[in-house]
Parts: C-alpha cells; sequence; structure tokens
C-alpha cells in the first residue's frame, strides 16, 4: 500500500500543549478500548507495519462548533495516551487539501475525513474509525455502507465518498 498511514493533507499547525478545557478522558477511555481488542492498533503484518484506526469527538467550541479532539497520527502501537498524543482539528479545506490544528502532534491522517463529517450534523458527537477483518469481510451481507476501495484514504477524494454515504 503506497503511502499508507502517511499525512496526505497540508497541514497548518500550532505546536502547543492543548487547552485544559479540552477533555480527553472519555475519548481516551473509548480509544483503550479499541485497543484492547485489536481494532485501533499496530502489527508489522497489516499496512506496512503502522498503526491503524483512529477516534475522533466534537470538542464542543462556542466559537468553533466543528471543531474537534483526534488521536495523534501514529499513535497506534501506544496502549494508552496521554493529553500530548491528541490534536485539536480547527478548519479544514478539503478543496484545498488543507487542515488546520493545534497541538504537540499531528492529527491522524484520516482527519481530514473526520473533518467533513461534523458538519453534517450538531448531533454527531464522536466518530470511531476501526479496522475489523470480520466487519470487512462481512460488509456486503451486513449492507454496511463502504467508500470504493481504490479511493486513497486520507485524501480529498476520500473525504468526499465518506461525505456522500453519510
Amino acid at each position: 500500500m503506497l503511502n499508507e498511514g502517511v499525512i496526505q493533507y497540508r497541514l497548518q499547525q500550532v505546536t502547543q500543549v492543548l487547552p485544559a478545557t479540552l477533555a480527553v478522558d472519555a475519548l481516551e477511555a473509548c480509544r483503550a478500548r479499541l485497543f484492547a481488542q485489536h481494532l485501533i492498533g499496530q502489527d508489522p503484518a497489516r499496512y506496512e507495519g503502522l498503526g491503524y484506526g483512529n477516534v475522533s469527538v466534537r470538542a464542543a467550541l462556542a466559537d468553533n462548533p466543528n471543531a474537534f479532539l483526534i488521536t495523534g497520527s501514529q499513535t497506534g502501537h501506544l496502549p494508552r495516551l496521554q493529553r500530548q498524543h491528541y490534536a485539536l482539528v480547527t478548519a479544514c479545506d478539503p478543496q484545498a487539501n488543507e487542515l488546520h490544528a493545534l497541538g504537540e502532534i499531528s492529527p491522524s491522517s484520516e482527519a481530514m475525513t473526520h473533518a467533513v463529517i461534523y458538519p453534517i450534523s450538531p448531533q454527531i458527537q464522536a466518530i470511531i474509525h476501526v479496522h475489523s477483518a470480520d466487519l470487512w469481510q462481512n460488509a456486503q451481507r451486513l449492507k454496511l455502507p463502504c467508500t470504493a476501495a481504490d479511493i486513497p484514504y486520507g485524501t480529498p477524494q476520500m473525504a468526499a465518498a465518506v461525505q456522500i454515504l453519510c
């Protein structure tokens, strides 16, 4: 898989400690459960040994209702994340392939896909992106909506394809 796990978007990042007002505990509890089930992680036999899966939660900022916290890029090998392993995405322009964030780590390579989902509805409060062989193999039988397999991850094309599914 060419460039698997590599950030495809242009990142404009302010490197700083996340504000203390942004709670990561509930998001981390969710991520830790997914890690324990191997739905988020890192495996030398998968994805060229790079990390996979990510989670995000709407940040509920009064001046930016679509801002969200997301796991940092290539944190799949860590059983538990700390505050510095999360990034706050503050803006996204898929047409320009650009993402704005702040934090001590770059956002997940799939942050652009998350960024196009939150504006769809204020009821969307979290996004969970896992990698499950069982779900993948049974997606058609379960009638799960899927993007085309040939759409590159983390690109404006993937963001647009996911937006259509929503």
